[in-house]
């Protein structure tokens, strides 16, 4: 049974709980202390810190050191611009201190995720050294190794079934079947038109989302309706993080200009048509540029050929020159339709299902406490800052998510 979707307050934006800066370069991951009132980051100054807050409220500095926390164990990925293999730490219970544990030697490059699974003892990790690594938790043994044609940036992976998602710099994401000493490849999704920034894998629904430097986003349905997609497009910038929250059915995501977006996922959305490729418009039949023979027997100069969103119909600049937005096939600013498909939309189709606000820094990596209703986002001013998302995401700070 789908679980129901909870109320929402009536605020409409995120609240700024605390800004914290100390860093002296770019903060390249935050992550929030589960339980705890503090933040641990790190940065390309090659500095990983534990903030703790204080009676004053304000955050200060613990512990000096992307990293993955795990109780008292952490997990570090030193910044991405660092070619240093990952390392395991132990973090004292006041996160005062942290004990070197072992070094993972899994990449000769930058390495660009990192994810460790407790149950199968192994820590998976991606680099620019166009590879997935996954590695043994007890002895820091290298398992296996798989490689690809571009950079693998960034991973997701489902601990029960050992299958791994990564997605790389020429906009494909791979599904890889992780064995003790072997892979083996599922599937190859191809969607995107720039380089995959994110992922976000719900394993309750069997959904992935993907966020590229194209501005969109596309969830794809790995479980029952295998190849459905669904195209979200609100951001205006590089979409760089992502967070489903499975009780409310909604999206976050951030992009690198600042913008966070909540995406109502709780509805019944089209799926985006596939661009249809002709050599006259499907409209009005005026033969485009290239079609030199019907340009010749019409005596006409050929058009360009453009698309109609809603329709995917290849059409000329007369027969498409109305816009409007379409939130329900993830079109929240306006897009280009043919006349037909626009006069078929009413009022209410054009209802947002987004709601956008503006983060005020550079955002590069964004994580959320999702029982508390806290994110976290830092960037390239090296400013971390810590928000309060109950207003737009509608669960509590005490409780978790609020029954009607």
């Amino acid at each position: 049974m789908a679980a129901e979707i909870h109320s929402r307050p009536q605020s409409s934006r995120p609240a700024l709980l605390s800004k914290i800066e100390g860093h002296q370069d770019a903060v390249t991951a935050a992550l929030l202390i589960p339980k705890e009132d503090g933040v641990i980051t790190a940065s390309e100054d090659r500095t990983i810190r534990v903030w703790l807050k204080r009676d004053s409220g304000q955050y200060w500095p613990s512990i000096y050191h992307t990293m993955a926390f795990y109780r008292n164990s952490m997990v570090m990925c030193l910044p991405k611009y660092n070619k240093k293999p990952p390392r395991e730490f132990h973090v004292s219970e006041d996160f005062n201190k942290m004990n070197f544990i072992k070094t993972y030697p899994a990449h000769q490059n930058r390495v660009s995720a990192i994810i460790f699974s407790v149950a199968s003892e192994w820590v998976v990790s991606t680099g620019h050294d166009k590879c997935v690594s996954w590695m043994c938790t007890r002895n820091g043994d290298m398992l296996g190794r798989h490689f690809f044609t571009s950079w693998a940036s960034c991973l997701q992976y489902d601990f029960d079934t050992q299958y791994a998602f990564v997605g790389d710099y020429s906009g494909q994401i791979t599904l890889l079947k992780l064995e003790q000493n072997t892979c083996s490849v599922i599937t190859t999704l191809k969607g995107h038109e720039g380089s995959v920034a994110c992922l976000w894998w719900d394993p309750l629904q069997r959904l992935l989302f993907s966020g590229a430097s194209d501005n969109s986003i596309i969830m794809w349905d790995i479980g029952g309706r295998k190849g459905r997609t669904l195209l979200l497009q609100g951001h205006h910038d590089r979409v760089q993080a992502l967070c489903y929250l499975q009780l409310t059915r909604q999206l976050v995501s951030c992009s690198s200009d600042g913008g966070i977006a909540v995406w109502n996922m709780d509805v019944s959305r089209e799926e985006a048509p596939q661009w249809l490729e002709s050599d006259s418009c499907q409209k009005c039949e005026q033969p485009f540029f290239w079609n030199i023979k019907q340009m010749w027997d019409t005596k006409t100069l050929g058009l360009r050929q453009h698309h109609c969103r809603k329709c995917g119909q290849a059409v000329c600049g007369k027969c498409s020159s109305k816009r409007s937005s379409y939130p329900v096939m993830g079109f929240e600013f306006q897009v280009r339709m043919c006349d037909s498909c626009y006069d078929s939309i009413k009022e209410e189709d054009r209802t947002s299902l987004a709601t956008f606000h503006e983060g005020k820094h550079n955002i590069s990596h964004m994580s959320m406490d999702v029982a508390r209703g806290l994110m976290v986002t830092c960037g390239t001013d090296r400013i971390v800052k810590i928000w309060d998302m109950t207003p737009v995401v509608g669960c509590s700070l005490a409780t978790g998510f609020s029954p009607h």
